[in-house]
């Protein structure tokens, strides 16, 4: 495939304008690079010739096409520079004021059919293109660090860019082996807006008290699997990587771009945490302690043993679609059955609520020994990494033992949470699937698009509305919607998109 454009400029040789250039020098484009920091455009290339020679050296392509790379890239000490350029991509500052000031200058050099498009994650294209006598050729080119592994970008069209300069940018990225996925312009495009749910509903259980960070980070990671994959990082460990100082803004701009929106509302703990510079690796210190850019091992965040395994248990299960699942998971952990229509005195009760919490699910039984089991991810014996169960606040703890003791009897990890709408697992998924389909009905971006996007630029185990086709469109609405009725929450209510998919019994990414 012939690329679209013949040469290309791009301005702005820090990390991200480095990792542009390298794309598509390595795809046999001529790139022409400008920076208004004195010698950044030589610093930029010759980290990029000691990039090349490493791929060179570990024999991801040849010296020869190491070299040819190297000599399709030139500088261009002023814009007059881009002036034989059709395309031109900016990746500069983060401020709308600096990027509309190198639009219009940029307009001032090109001929009037070239292509300018921004690099920005978090601002308007829109806004951006309004500065410009010339908007129908301004569009949005938002890659991801580290530019060459990261194989996707969302090509951004605002209301006055022509579709041919879309279609233009889509062949562009296939020539570099990049995956385009197409969006409006609106906040977040696709990846940053479906981001909104890993992190922040995380915080908002963490918030609750429900449990600490680590233990959440561990069920996230250990106890979810999408066609048996899992999230890479806990939600807090992810936060720590990529930096508070860096999520939490975004978080809160999200949020107010969408005039406060319930779905995306911030914590107050990222803010607080912020204000006191625990922002993860970067300084030291964030959700864990840091030494050299590595964990360190904290006493306080190990996970406490399990309970022996209790003799001669008696269990009754409440009824439910997941009933003869748990009776043999129980059965083969060595507990006996109460099959009595009610739990007889000195059973164990073990609850499967969707959505609400275990207070509610306990409603009519004896809630002292009520405990209820998570059965949205595999629970089965020996079938899973990690089990979580939580306790109403009545639960007595010799009852909270031994249910923790019996769900560890296989040498599965059990985790203990306190009451709760959704538990962790269940109210975290649902809700990426929840803000997906919220993307989907607003024609953001196709559902295939929105799939392709968060599955690479966030590394999910699967897109998210291919994650609730896995576990049921019927059950995410269930989760949903026992959340919305137990909380009264408006960030839980359920999308159109979501509500009549499972209502029909079709896939959510089917669109209409």
């Amino acid at each position: 495939m012939s690329s679209p454009f013949n040469r290309i400029g791009v301005v702005g040789a820090g990390a991200m304008g480095r990792g542009i250039v390298q794309l598509f020098a390595q795809a046999g484009i001529p790139v022409v690079v400008h920076d208004t920091q004195p010698g950044a455009v030589e610093r930029a290339i010759a980290s990029l010739a000691d990039t090349l020679g490493k791929l060179a050296e570990r024999g991801k392509l040849s010296a020869d096409v190491a070299r040819a790379t190297l000599e399709r890239i030139s500088d261009a000490p002023t814009l007059a520079g881009f002036a034989d350029c059709d395309l031109v991509i900016e990746a500069i500052v983060e401020r709308l004021d600096v990027k509309q000031a190198l639009f219009r200058a940029l307009e001032a050099e090109l001929a009037a059919d070239a292509v300018i498009v921004t690099n920005t994650s978090s601002l308007s294209v829109t806004a951006i293109a309004a500065a410009c006598s010339r908007p129908e050729r301004i569009g949005g080119y938002h890659f991801f660090n580290p530019v060459p592994l990261m194989r996707v970008v969302e090509v951004v069209g605002g209301p006055r860019t022509r579709p041919d300069v879309l279609e233009r940018l889509v062949a562009l990225a296939r020539v570099a082996g990049h995956e385009p996925v197409v969006c409006q312009d609106t906040p977040g495009f696709i990846v940053n807006h479906a981001g909104r749910a890993f992190g922040p509903e995380s915080l908002k259980a963490l918030g609750e008290g429900v449990a600490g960070h680590a233990d959440i980070d561990r069920i996230l990671r250990e106890q979810v699997r999408i066609d048996g994959q899992g999230f890479r990082l806990g939600p807090f460990e992810l936060l720590d990587l990529t930096g508070l100082d860096v999520s939490h803004p975004v978080m809160e701009s999200i949020y107010h771009q969408y005039y406060e929106e319930p779905r995306y509302k911030p914590s107050v703990i990222g803010a607080q945490r912020v204000a006191a510079g625990l922002l993860g690796r970067k300084t030291g210190e964030g959700f864990y302690r840091y030494e050299g850019g590595q964990p360190v091992a904290d006493p306080a965040h190990a996970e406490a043993p399990a309970p022996a395994a209790p003799q001669g248990l008696r269990a009754w299960i409440a009824p439910g679609p997941d009933q003869a699942a748990v009776r043999s998971l129980v059965e083969g952990l060595g507990a006996s059955i109460d099959t009595s229509a009610q739990p007889a005195p000195g059973s164990l009760i073990i609850l499967t609520p969707l959505g609400i919490d275990a207070t509610e699910a306990a409603r009519g039984f004896d809630a002292t020994r009520a405990i209820a089991l998570d059965t949205l991810m595999p629970f089965g014996l020996q079938a899973c990494k990690r089990r979580v169960i939580m306790t109403t606040p009545a639960t007595q703890a010799s009852w909270r033992d031994a249910a923790h003791g019996l769900f560890a009897a296989d040498g599965t990890k059990v985790s203990v949470l306190r009451d709760s709408a959704g538990f962790i697992a269940q109210r975290v998924v649902s809700m990426i699937v929840s803000i997906a389909c919220d993307i989907a009905q607003q024609r953001v971006a196709s559902p295939a698009d929105i799939d392709t996007a968060v599955r690479i630029g966030l590394g999910y185990p699967a897109g998210p509305l291919t994650m609730g086709d896995r576990l049921g469109p019927a059950r995410i609405l269930a989760i949903l919607e026992g959340m919305h009725r137990i909380t009264a929450d408006p960030r839980y209510r359920p999308s159109p998109w979501l509500r009549r998919r499972a209502q029909l019994g079709i896939s959510l990414l089917v669109a209409d």
